[in-house]
């Protein structure tokens, strides 16, 4: 199974300038865990995630004040819809992320998260012990 057939091509995006208490409205009203960052001035796209925004709460920042653009997950890795879900999971367990960007031909394509390949492999055959609730 490749990235392009778990991936969600519909993504949340915010802009650089929004608030963190903005950002982590967004995504609880849209049930994600991270958001591309959209910045003109910036070569390509960045990402804010739930766990960004623990850190610099954690931390003591103020969500009001503080920048999506100064809290942005550093060191992305971009994934292609092409790579399959196992080469995706060996990235983010690699990196200790649960988010990839996935770029074709330089564009935005969608994002990929852990759940996504969670739901995919669950649902492709694999065996789950879990009883459903």
């Amino acid at each position: 199974m490749q990235v392009r057939e778990g991936m969600s091509e519909t993504v949340l995006t915010i802009g650089p300038r929004h608030t963190l208490r903005d950002a982590a409205d967004a995504m609880c009203r849209r049930n994600v865990g991270a958001a591309i960052v959209l910045d003109p001035e910036a070569p390509g796209p960045g990402v804010i995630t739930e766990r960004d925004i623990l850190r610099a709460v954690g931390s003591g920042e103020d969500p009001d004040r503080e920048l999506v653009a100064d809290h942005l997950t550093s060191d992305l890795t971009f994934a292609s819809p092409d790579w399959s879900l196992e080469q995706a999971a060996a990235a983010m367990v690699r990196g200790r992320f649960r988010h990839l960007v996935v770029v074709e031909r330089g564009e935005l394509a969608g994002i990929l998260s852990m759940r996504d390949i969670v739901r995919c492999w669950t649902g492709d055959g694999a065996s789950c012990e879990v009883p459903a609730a």
